[in-house]
Formats: structure tokens, C-alpha cells, sequence
């Protein structure tokens, strides 16, 4: 795929976005390495926070979501070069949204249910994005971006089984750990995360193989529902 039949496919499309090939400019790589930095730094913070937490209080929930979040950092790290990537404001709002929330939550509060059950429902959230990213290898990637068709495993039954075991993982932690701050905090996150599957699909749309994919997998998150 060249630089012009690029920008012709994106332009034919019902929606307005940016696209480039990858390795591009040094703003593009600058800006690719700053947000690698940025992931890790926000890691860093959670691991401390939840890391003290845990040995304070033996708690297990919040080192399964350290662990989720570990491997955010991971892949980002090895990630893939796009073939094309949303540079929309749209879609860097949504991936900054849904990427900063979970690292600022605070363990704290009482759990409205014991620490086993929260924990038990964190792990299986935690096993889909293990899955999940198994499958998706160094495809994975923040801003909506094409790094390759990926329909093994759990994505030949849902087209974003990640963000599904986010979504199970941060329901687990709110539930062990229900205050204000750490509701605002995920449900912005979790909202941003839904609308930006969407950002991310009309992104790869233009992708041939994609559209297959999608017509072949039919629901984003949770089979018959959404």
C-alpha cells in the first residue's frame, strides 16, 4: 500500500481521518517514544500504589489489575510499526481517556463484597486480556492504528476481547474498592475505551481484510449484545 492509494480509501470513506505510512516523520517516531514513555511511567505509578496496598492488606484484586496493566506496558513496548494510523483529535482523546483513568485509581475504601470474589472475577477478566493479547502478539497498539488483521482465538468470536477483560477487570476493582474517585475515574476510562473500538474500526474499515473480518465476527465486545 503506497502513500496515495492510502489517503484515496481514507478520503472515500463516511469519515474524516489522517492517515500516514509508518516509520514516517521524526514527529511521528517522537511521538511514538513518548508515548511509550508515558505508559511506563504511569505503570510505575500503580505498581507502587498497588504494590503497597497489597502488603499492607494481603488484598489480591488490585495486584490482578497491576498485572493487566503489565502487559499494556509489555506490548506497547514490542509493538509492531502501523501500516496506517488515526492521527484524529477524536482518536487521541479516546486513547488518552481510556489509558490514563486505571493507572490514578487509589486502593482504598471497604468492598462491598469479600476480597475472593472481586479477585476471582478480576483473574477471569485478567485470563481474556491474556488471551487475548496472546493472540493479538505485537500487533497490539494504543492510537487506532493497522498493524495487521488478527481473527485466531478469542477474535473469532469477539472483534475487541482485550478491552472486554478491561472492562471485567475494572468492574472487579470498583466493586473492591467503591469510592467516588475511582468511579469517575473508570466509567470515563471504560466509556472512552467502548467509543474508541469504534474509533478503531473505522480505522482498519479501510482495510479489505478487515471489513471481511467484521462481516464475519459480527459483535465488538459481548456476543448478542454489543
Amino acid at each position: 500500500m503506497n502513500v496515495q492509494s492510502s489517503t484515496f480509501e481514507v478520503q472515500s470513506a463516511s469519515f474524516r481521518v489522517r492517515s500516514v505510512i509508518v516509520p514516517c516523520s521524526f514527529r511521528d517516531r517522537f511521538s511514538d517514544l513518548s508515548s511509550r514513555a508515558v505508559i511506563v511511567s504511569l505503570f510505575t505509578v500503580l505498581a507502587v500504589r498497588i504494590a503497597a496496598d497489597a502488603i499492607r492488606t494481603g488484598h489480591l484484586t488490585g495486584l490482578l489489575l497491576l498485572a493487566s496493566e503489565l502487559l499494556v506496558v509489555v506490548l506497547t513496548v514490542i509493538r509492531r510499526p502501523a501500516v496506517v494510523v488515526d492521527r484524529s483529535l477524536r482518536g487521541r482523546l479516546l486513547t488518552a481517556l481510556s489509558i490514563v483513568g486505571p493507572p490514578l485509581v487509589v486502593p482504598d475504601g471497604a468492598g462491598l463484597v469479600t476480597d475472593a470474589w472481586t479477585a476471582l472475577a478480576s483473574a477471569a477478566g485478567l485470563l481474556v486480556i491474556i488471551a487475548g493479547k496472546l493472540s493479538l502478539g505485537r500487533s497490539f497498539g494504543l492510537v487506532p492504528a493497522n498493524r495487521g488483521v488478527v481473527s485466531s482465538g478469542l477474535y473469532r468470536r469477539v472483534r475487541h476481547p482485550i478491552y472486554l477483560g478491561y472492562l471485567v477487570t475494572h468492574a472487579a476493582f470498583l466493586v473492591a474498592h467503591p469510592t467516588a474517585w475511582n468511579l469517575v475515574l473508570l466509567v470515563a476510562a471504560d466509556l472512552a475505551l467502548v467509543l474508541r473500538a469504534i474509533q478503531e474500526e473505522r480505522t482498519l474499515r479501510v482495510d479489505p481484510a478487515y471489513a471481511d473480518y467484521c462481516g464475519r465476527v459480527h459483535w465488538r465486545l459481548v456476543p448478542g449484545v454489543f
